[in-house]
């Protein structure tokens, strides 16, 4: 997809697009896009994965599917995941950056242990198994129980114990 395409659909979902679907995006964007930014931690970034995630399931599903929300919540977690992991691989994230992104913090020492304690926390995360992860990312973007059910798949009585669990493994990997 070209960039001005991309452009686009960032502000609408654009000319020949179904009112079903512009309506889903108009309504679910802004959350798709927080859910990958309480990942990612750049806005750029969860901007591009939500348009990936909102292009992937325009071409896949009809925008009316009664689970719409939930999918696109599932692949705006797993997606961010899928670049935090590739941006670890590649070994993109530094410090100098993200002490240069946490400006708020006055103190040059604090604002460089906020950064260090992110950046564990975004390494441990991809880490973890895609489920755990995706838990805990959906919870944390403010997701109820009843959405991450939806959107993982899973039961919703048993979202409360795979959350202890993914809690207890992510506090594991923090640890180590």
């Amino acid at each position: 997809m070209e960039v001005a395409d991309r452009l686009r659909l960032t502000t609408s979902p654009g000319p020949g697009m179904p009112p079903s679907f512009e309506a889903l995006f108009r309504k679910e964007y802004a959350r798709v896009v927080a859910i990958a930014h309480r990942v990612v931690a750049d806005a750029d970034e969860a901007e591009d994965v939500a348009q990936d995630v909102f292009v992937s399931f325009y071409r896949k599903h009809p925008a009316d599917a009664h689970y719409a929300a939930p999918w696109l919540y599932a692949a705006a977690a797993h997606n961010a995941l899928n670049v935090l992991r590739s941006r670890e691989r590649r070994g993109k994230r530094d410090a100098v950056e993200a002490i240069r992104r946490d400006t708020q913090t006055p103190d040059p020492a604090q604002a460089a242990e906020t950064a260090e304690t992110r950046s564990e926390v975004r390494a441990a995360l991809a880490r973890l198994p895609d489920r755990s992860a995706a838990l805990l990312v959906l919870r944390y973007s403010g997701l109820s129980y009843e959405e991450i059910a939806a959107a993982l798949g899973l039961r919703q009585s048993s979202i409360g114990t795979l959350l202890r669990r993914a809690e207890d493994a992510f506090r594991r990997e923090v640890t180590t």
